[in-house]
């Protein structure tokens, strides 16, 4: 109907007044979803970042079932190998005396990540192998989307990832795979991925005197490195793969070191054989 102001009339559009209240209603819509998404612990926020863990929660293999699946346990080619476990914050403190009765020999232990985590069940995991017998080392989870590789050296050195010559402490290890937190490949391209991983390593060998073991797995390493093969000559390979062989290695290593194989062992999940005998651990342990 036509509106009346100081006496005169003003026609309106048929239509003005329901587009108005259109208008109106998607702007409230729009405003209640945003609070939604911003607001914590509702449905919309929480779906948002569901399958981002914390920072810090990283470990050793945990993206390899996701991106590789897995398959059997190892076949027996009568190759002797020496069974070793990983261990992160996530087995909390670990029966050492139990595993070392099931035969296993060496670990290694999560000790840091990127430039801002450090493992608070550390000593009783580093320390409780060692005195249980068995020939220890520590890993670094590698997050070069946060800082250089040198400065992730000096960290993981820094809060428990250094080496002595005490014939039972292994080189650290660089444990480089799939972002838990993002891009498979940390937003880097294959050089730049190269070089801070040798940025890492050079720094490592500079603070320790050794070469640090690169734990990876080969899709991850073809997928964001090109599969650079400029690595083999000097760090030893931790390969993972969840199945009845290593499988094909990552370019530039003709053999793996060790190899992670399952993530449901017993005991503690993660699981790994040393190509060799015990003597070939106390090898790479003395250097």
């Amino acid at each position: 109907m036509p509106v009346h102001r100081s006496g005169t009339t003003v026609p309106l559009s048929s239509s003005w007044r329901p587009r108005r209240s259109l208008l109106a209603a998607a702007g409230a819509l729009l405003a209640v979803l945003s609070l939604l998404l911003t607001l914590p612990g509702t449905a919309a926020a929480d779906a948002a970042g569901a399958d981002v863990p914390p920072r810090g929660s990283a470990r050793l293999g945990m993206g390899v079932i996701a991106h590789d699946g897995q398959g059997g346990l190892p076949r027996d080619n009568r190759a002797v190998q020496t069974e070793g476990v990983d261990v992160s914050s996530h087995q909390g403190n670990v029966n050492w005396s139990g595993l070392w009765t099931s035969g296993v020999k060496w670990a290694y232990v999560k000790a840091t990540e990127g430039t801002y985590y450090k493992n608070p069940y550390f000593p009783q995991q580093y320390n409780g192998s060692y005195n249980i017998g068995m020939i220890r080392g520590a890993y670094h989870f590698a997050t070069p989307d946060t800082t250089t590789g040198a400065a992730q050296a000096d960290y993981f050195v820094n809060n428990g990832g250094g080496w002595s010559r005490d014939g039972r402490t292994l080189p650290g290890a660089l444990d480089i795979e799939w972002n838990p937190y993002g891009a498979a490949c940390f937003g880097k391209t294959q050089s730049a991925m190269v070089t801070w991983i040798r940025d890492f390593l050079n720094r490592y060998k500079a603070r320790t005197g050794r070469d640090a073991v690169i734990y990876t797995a080969t899709s991850w390493w073809t997928q964001c490195t090109g599969n650079y093969s400029g690595f083999g000559a000097a760090n030893p390979l931790w390969i993972a793969r969840y199945n009845t062989t290593p499988g094909t290695l990552p370019a530039g290593w003709a053999y793996q070191t060790m190899w992670q194989y399952t993530s449901s062992g017993p005991i503690v999940g993660d699981h790994n054989k040393f190509n060799g005998a015990l003597d070939r651990v106390v090898a790479l342990a003395n250097g």
